[in-house]
C-alpha cells in the first residue's frame, strides 16, 4: 500500500480500493433532469453494471447498461491506479456521446469515501465535476456526481447511483 503525505498519519491508498465493485450489480439511478438550472425534477431508472479487474489489480473495466427516457445507453468506465501518486483516474465513454472519451476524473479514497475531480461541459460551458464513491456498505455502495459553476464554492448533485448485487 502507498503511504501519502503526513507520514504515519497519511491516508493509505491501494490498487485494491475499488475491489468492492468486482462482479455484477443492479443500479438504481436518480438523474437530475436540468443541470445547473435549479431544477428539482429527477428521473429515476434502473441499470446493470459488470465490473472486472484488469492489469493485476491496477485497473478495472466497468460496463454499464441502462434505458433512460426510452433510450438505450451503454457506457464503460476504465479505472486506472497510479502507485507512484496513489491516485486513481476514472475514464468514461458512452453511446450518448459516441467516439468521445471524457477527460479523466482523478482522486483517491480516504477510508470508505472516494473523492474524484475533473472537468465537464454543461451547455457548452466548462464546469468542475466531482464524484463521491461511498463504500461503507459493501452490499450497497453509492456513487454521486455533482457540478460546480463557481469554482467549487457550491455544488449541485445531479446523479446518484445506488448499487445492489445481482
Amino acid at each position: 500500500r502507498s503511504l501519502l503525505g503526513d507520514g504515519v498519519h497519511a491516508a493509505r491508498t491501494s490498487r485494491h480500493d475499488f475491489d468492492f465493485l468486482h462482479g455484477s450489480w443492479n443500479v438504481h439511478n436518480k438523474y437530475l433532469k436540468g443541470r445547473l438550472r435549479r431544477s428539482t425534477e429527477w428521473i429515476e431508472f434502473d441499470a446493470h453494471s459488470d465490473v472486472q479487474p484488469l492489469l493485476e489489480g491496477l485497473g478495472q473495466l466497468d460496463r454499464y447498461r441502462a434505458v433512460r427516457d426510452g433510450n438505450a445507453i451503454e457506457g464503460v468506465t476504465l479505472r486506472l491506479f497510479n502507485p507512484a501518486t496513489g491516485e486513481w483516474s476514472l475514464h468514461w465513454a458512452d453511446t450518448v456521446n459516441p467516439g468521445v472519451l471524457l477527460p479523466p476524473m482523478v482522486g483517491r479514497f480516504n477510508a470508505d469515501v472516494g473523492e474524484f475531480f475533473g472537468d465537464e461541459f454543461v451547455d457548452g460551458k466548462k464546469v468542475l465535476c466531482r464524484f463521491y464513491w461511498t463504500r461503507t456498505n459493501p452490499d450497497s455502495p453509492r456513487w454521486e456526481q455533482a457540478f460546480s459553476d463557481d469554482g467549487g464554492k457550491t455544488w449541485e448533485t445531479n446523479w446518484i447511483m445506488t448499487f445492489t448485487r445481482r
